[in-house]
């Protein structure tokens, strides 16, 4: 497997580092959609922050990855498990899969293990993307390509935590929990409003236009390229410090407070945006309280609603006729009528 690319030795794209930070100090933010330029880092984020996470811990034996740490949402296989044993557990990489474009609904729900049913005669289930996702990350690039069928599954699966399979004879029904990461090019096609909305943060990342930037993006890549494991060395110590405060703020979180005049700020923000239903509300809550983490603090102030609201807010703006003005912009005019100039 490559080593992958340092996530502290990738140039600029701050808001897209920040919102995938945010994610992994608290999955229920609810994922992290990131639209723009080809070849501007998107995949190489996803895979450069998996590999800051510490290993997990999962039960031995189990094809879902369960967390023996948490035995009231473990699979079916876990819980039929003989006279009381011990559960045996081991650490492994957090998973980080790819869902592409062709993928068949059989690949990713899982399906009937046809060698065993032709060899053996058993009616046996081969897990699918889903459940190698389980507790990690699943990453679709081209998300807006996506087809419809399998978006409806994806739906269904983000907003149970739970993949649910009945089909040739069998029935199934395993814990699919993830972070959905989400990534394509506006060019090529809007998303689904109803999967848009199930993304808890939206960013946007453009190729840099700043000459020393570009020339430093082209040299990194290139020492990359040359000799991985002298590069990740060069940056071992920089990662090694997003790894501490990424720890450090998993760990503080459900200490931080979000104040009643903050939450009183979050919601009138939505109500001068328009946003619809109140997922809009929990998100940004949820996102302040993440950078809150991360920033050490132990409780959410304006300072960090002001960071965090355009990308929990800005695709869930509906559109107005009488207003073109970028979804980004109509944000920070609300936060400057609210909070004043920044």
């Amino acid at each position: 497997m490559a080593t992958p690319f340092p996530f502290s030795a990738i140039v600029g794209q701050d808001e897209m580092k920040l919102a995938l930070l945010m994610a992994a100090v608290d999955p229920s933010i609810g994922g992290v959609l990131v639209f723009g330029d080809r070849g501007t880092g998107k995949s190489t984020a996803v895979r450069a922050l998996a590999a800051l996470l510490p290993p997990m811990k999962v039960v031995v034996g189990c094809p879902y990855g369960c967390d023996p740490a948490a035995p009231a949402q473990t699979c079916d296989v876990c819980r039929a498990r003989k006279g009381g044993a011990a559960i045996k557990s081991r650490s492994v990489p957090v998973p980080v899969v790819d869902l592409p474009l062709g993928a068949t609904e059989d690949r990713v729900v899982g399906a009937l293990d046809l060698e065993r049913a032709l060899t053996q005669g058993v009616k046996a289930f081969e897990p699918g993307l889903l459940a190698r996702a389980h507790r990690g990350f699943l990453y679709i690039d081209e998300v807006n390509l996506l087809e419809d069928h399998l978006v409806d599954l994806l739906l269904d699966v983000a907003a149970s935590g739970e993949n649910v399979i009945e089909r040739e004879g069998l029935s199934v029904r395993h814990p699919a929990r993830f972070v959905l990461i989400g990534s394509g090019n506006p060019e090529e096609g809007e998303l689904r409003p109803q999967l848009l909305d199930r993304f808890g943060l939206s960013v946007e990342v453009k190729t840099p236009t700043d000459l020393t930037q570009r020339v430093e993006v082209i040299r990194r890549r290139d020492a990359y390229e040359r000799d991985p494991d002298a590069f990740v060395a060069a940056w071992h110590k920089d990662d090694a410090r997003v790894r501490r405060r990424l720890g450090a703020a998993r760990e503080r979180l459900p200490g931080v407070e979000v104040p009643d005049a903050v939450l009183e700020q979050v919601t009138r923000l939505c109500q001068q945006l328009g946003t619809d239903g109140l997922r809009g509300e929990l998100t940004l809550m949820r996102s302040a309280r993440a950078l809150a983490a991360l920033d050490g603090d132990a409780q959410v102030g304006v300072a960090q609603l002001r960071r965090v609201a355009p990308s929990a807010l800005r695709h869930r703006l509906r559109r107005n006729v009488l207003d073109d003005t970028g979804s980004s912009i109509r944000v920070e005019r609300a936060l400057n009528e609210l909070f004043g100039a920044a």
